[in-house]
């Protein structure tokens, strides 16, 4: 089994991807997902403190998950889908309140948010000529995680004192090798969707 990009599970050849609803690992990203709103509000009330403990308990059960998912065998398709819809989610809820708070600039949302529909745009276009998602990326992958540490360190940086300035540095550092990874492995994606959609089309005559 292997990781994805977005920290969703791969199997490997000897391993099935099931059709299960209720698994340990998909229970778990539900939970997440449901924190979500709840991570919302906090940031919006200036709950610093609760909010960043909501953005551990959502990076400690993002592990979790998949660590479940391999030794349970309960590899999924829903949980391929649920696992980096709620990192996305996380990302996008927490830039927006922390733009909302004036913590990050507005260009920051923007940029993160382009690369997000970039790859969006490419999903019908590689489902039409009959290919699924694309192939996973290290690079990519490397770029979520970098953002996922980025904005509570960001958010930590609001407080005073030796904490906050060491915060400040580091999640903006994070920041921008999360930004940085991010769209490379978006462009690499682009590139690869570029050539599958380049091949020509095969016809059922000529099969």
């Amino acid at each position: 089994m292997v990781g994805t990009d977005d920290g969703t599970v791969g199997v490997t050849q000897d391993q099935e991807i099931g059709s299960s609803v209720w698994t340990v690992p998909n229970v778990i990203s539900f939970v997440r997902l449901a924190m979500v709103p709840v991570f919302a509000v906090l940031i919006v009330e200036h709950h610093d403190v609760w909010a960043l403990a909501v953005l551990a308990f959502s990076g400690f059960t993002d592990w979790l998950d998949g660590v479940l998912a391999r030794r349970l065998n309960q590899v999924s398709r829903l949980g391929q889908m649920l696992d980096p819809a709620a990192d996305r989610l996380f990302i996008f809820v927490t830039l927006v309140g922390l733009a909302w708070r004036d913590v990050v600039p507005l260009w920051l949302v923007v940029v993160i948010v382009a690369r997000d529909l970039m790859m969006a745009a490419l999903l019908p276009l590689l489902a039409r000529r009959g290919y699924g998602p694309l192939e996973v990326s290290i690079v990519g992958k490397a770029g979520t995680f970098a953002l996922l540490y980025a904005f509570p360190l960001l958010l930590l940086a609001e407080a005073s004192g030796a904490v906050g300035t060491v915060a400040h540095v580091a999640g903006w550092a994070f920041t921008w090798w999360g930004v940085g990874l991010y769209w490379l492995a978006g462009l690499l994606y682009v590139r690869q969707a570029r050539s599958l959609l380049s091949e020509p089309r095969v016809s059922p005559e000529n099969a």
